[in-house]
């Protein structure tokens, strides 16, 4: 977690415009706080930590520092073992399309489709009564996004069974007007 001045994209003071360039360079995995927006943590931060300047770095809830110690860590090569690294996108979508056997990237969840392809889409999973699982789209522009160059699929719905892409909604009411579906959502096909 990085106290700063302003935001990542925006930060408002040199440091803390230095230290997110590190960061990002060494692609370091981090959230962030403007001190300038709540005054009672700027203040209290700096007693809590007992560090008088900004910005301030925690990794696992202690305090690493500020520029200075950040900029040390990074010439000594120590700060990729000190922070935790980000996670691609595309690593991201791997594992959230083979969390399970069969998933499907939607908009809403099973308890509630957002649109009428997603509603349709379910009607048909819950027919062949095979376990699946669901993603909120909507929940997640990066993943919404991401998917469709992953996939090279531009719309929503999107089924995936055993990591591979099946289709949208058009490619599942074709396998299930050919009584394929259930053998494919098997991963028999």
């Amino acid at each position: 977690m990085l106290f700063m001045k302003g935001a990542p994209q925006e930060p408002r003071c040199g440091f803390s415009r230095q230290i997110v360039a590190i960061l990002k360079e060494h692609d370091i995995q981090f959230a962030s706080f403007d001190i300038l927006s709540d005054e009672e943590v700027r203040q209290g931060l700096k007693t809590y930590s007992n560090w008088p300047t900004y910005p301030q770095l925690y990794v696992n809830g202690e305090l690493i520092g500020g520029l200075d110690i950040v900029k040390e860590l990074a010439e000594s090569g120590e700060l990729a073992s000190t922070c935790p690294k980000a996670v691609s996108l595309e690593h991201r979508l791997k594992t959230i399309i083979n969390q399970s056997p069969v998933m499907l990237f939607m908009k809403g969840n099973k308890e509630g489709a957002k649109c009428g392809f997603s509603r349709q889409i379910l009607e048909i999973l819950n027919e062949v009564a095979i376990d699946y699982d669901t993603f909120d789209i909507l929940q997640d522009e990066e993943v919404r996004q991401g998917l469709k160059t992953y996939s090279n699929w531009p719309t929503y719905p999107q089924l995936y069974v055993k990591g591979e892409l099946i289709g949208g909604l058009d490619i599942v009411k074709e396998l299930k007007e050919n009584g394929e579906l259930k053998s494919v959502l098997q991963g028999e096909s």
